[in-house]
């Protein structure tokens, strides 16, 4: 398969989408873990692939450390999506996200804050970095 833009597009527009349902049925005021896992279930019903918890490598001045850096969820080996369950989304969210796609070479993220009465209006973030701004438009 080929990536463009309009395929990492689509793809996080189906994520999102699986944010919705998940908050629709849940609701706010869980822990984020269990966002996580109702979110990676809801993928897979959708047959979209999904990664959670796996180690990012980390590469110190030609030394690998184990810094125990994990990402939430990685989304057909194209978006991170992080989840979170706080009272809004911070900086060091954006700063943790945008890190993680440098470092796994990802061309998106997604912040999704569970802990809002409207997803798509306060609960969500989405993040492009060089890596999708060299993608081809279709």
């Amino acid at each position: 398969m080929r990536v463009t833009k309009k395929t990492v597009d689509n793809l996080s527009y189906k994520i999102l989408g699986c944010a919705i349902e998940v908050h629709r049925h849940l609701g706010p005021g869980l822990l984020e873990s269990v966002y996580e896992k109702c979110l990676k279930r809801e993928l897979q019903l959708q047959g979209i692939r999904v990664q959670s918890q796996q180690i990012i490598p980390l590469n110190y001045k030609g030394l690998s450390l184990d810094a125990e850096l994990r990402y939430d969820l990685l989304v057909e080996d194209l978006i991170i999506v992080e989840t979170k369950a706080n009272d809004g989304l911070l900086p060091i969210h954006e700063a943790k996200l945008l890190t993680y796609m440098q470092m796994l070479e990802k061309p998106k993220g997604i912040l999704i804050n569970f802990n809002v009465t409207n997803l798509m209006k306060y609960g969500q973030k989405t993040m492009v970095n060089k890596l999708y701004a060299a993608l081809e438009d279709e």
